[in-house]
């Protein structure tokens, strides 16, 4: 009994400590939308950066490329559904906002919407059971914690009668819970490959793709840009990317889709606020945004606390 315990926390533990590389994409890629002047360029580089990372990783994998005909396998026999080759559809969503939308609201305020959409979609991807660990029912601190996260979301913005501003905290809400769907996906596909290297690149490809695809549109409507930073580290969202991704695959299974949200998030939380503080995008901290990151980890660790299932159906 102990040692499961103990497993769970080492993912929990990981899990978060993969949140504040996600905190640090969010401001890599914001800063580099910032300098730029076009989200989805910035978006394309940092997701390209990553599939070129996997590319070579997976040259040097044996087990990685055992994996892709793994997957090609499980594809034909029925055993693993097509839309799970998809996950990379919620990280592009994830890495493109971070360029389009976390430079206006900044890391903090975008991270506390995300963090409302990955407790919500994790607590539904959960009870469908549509994640490598099965169903799993809902205990009354994840329902709490879930809606202490929405509160957490309406504090933040509730110091601002800004529309503008409330419609671009709803957008992370929902791209929250597209990656809450995308480690469950890449869990499901790690499963199938055997192999985090192979669910990792799938990620990359699929997102990769679009992402080029959004930034060409872009680029011919609007002109390639003309300023690019000297800084190294803002090209770095890809790298990044490529670690955290690789550790939810690994993780989703031992912890499930809302846990690993949960402690994920609580790492996105600090970091983002330590960001905001010392490396700010937007305004910096303000009392609301304070209060609201306090309510999101609050309802991280509430959900995370653990108790009795609800009635099984």
């Amino acid at each position: 009994m102990a040692r499961p315990k103990l497993q769970l926390a080492a993912a929990l533990v990981g899990s978060g400590l993969a949140g504040v590389l996600v905190a640090l994409q969010s401001r890599v890629t914001g800063g580099l939308s910032q300098e730029i002047g076009n989200g989805f360029v910035a978006a394309a580089i940092a997701f390209g950066g990553g599939l070129l990372v996997m590319c070579l990783v997976l040259l040097v994998s044996r087990r990685g490329r055992r994996g892709l005909s793994l997957v090609r396998s499980e594809v034909a026999a029925g055993r693993l559904p097509v839309w799970a080759l998809f996950g990379g559809v919620g990280g592009a969503l994830f890495v493109l906002n971070q360029g389009l939308i976390a430079p206006i609201t900044g890391v903090a305020l975008f991270t506390v919407g995300i963090v409302a959409g990955q407790v919500s979609g994790g607590l539904i991807l959960d009870r469908l059971g549509l994640g490598p660990s099965g169903r799993i029912y809902a205990s009354p601190t994840r329902l709490i914690g879930a809606g202490l996260a929405i509160v957490a979301v309406g504090v933040t913005v509730a110091a601002s009668f800004d529309g503008g501003l409330v419609l671009l905290v709803l957008v992370p809400v929902f791209v929250g819970v597209g990656v809450s769907a995308q480690s469950m996906v890449n869990g499901l596909v790690r499963a199938a490959a055997e192999s985090a290297v192979t669910a990792t690149f799938m990620n990359f490809l699929v997102g990769a793709v679009l992402l080029v695809a959004a930034a060409v549109i872009s680029v011919l409507a609007n002109g390639w840009p003309t300023e690019w930073p000297t800084q190294f580290w803002l090209y770095g969202g890809g790298v990044i990317g490529v670690i955290f991704i690789a550790v939810a695959s690994v993780l989703v299974r031992r912890a499930g889709v809302l846990l690993l949200s949960m402690s994920n998030v609580a790492g996105q939380l600090v970091a983002a606020v330590a960001f905001e503080i010392g490396f700010p995008l937007a305004g910096g901290l303000t009392p609301a945004l304070v209060a609201g990151t306090a309510i999101a980890l609050v309802a991280v660790i509430t959900a995370a606390f653990p108790s009795k299932p609800m009635k099984r159906d």
